[in-house]
């Protein structure tokens, strides 16, 4: 019985370990004149497997990514009728569970 109340606190401690938290990033995709940008395209590309999602931004140019790893750098790129983005970063030394990245259209080139 002893060893049983010893060992609990282990258990729930190496339990919680495995439970990776996770964080989320999202934002609004604008163009040049701070026009939300509705139908644009965001890629969310994972730096370390180089694996890519994508979200169509709604009605007020919102998009949103979730279930992310916070061990892994993410690049973001938004693209809307051949106009595109600088890519930004999402770092994994960025500690913010909810992280806002905004994305502003550049005029075609």
């Amino acid at each position: 019985m002893v060893l049983a109340l010893l060992c609990a606190p282990m258990w729930s401690q190496s339990k919680k370990k495995d439970q990776s938290p996770t964080r989320s990033v999202q934002g609004v995709v604008t163009d040049a004149s701070e026009s939300a940008m509705q139908g644009a395209v965001v890629q969310l590309k994972n730096a370390k497997t180089l694996q890519v999602r994508s979200f169509i931004t709604k009605e007020q140019g919102t998009y949103y990514f979730h279930g992310l790893s916070p061990d892994v750098d993410y690049e973001l790129k938004a693209e809307h009728q051949g106009s595109s983005s600088p890519t930004k970063t999402l770092s994994a030394f960025d500690s913010r569970k909810q992280a806002v990245m905004n994305l502003k259209l550049e005029a075609k080139k």
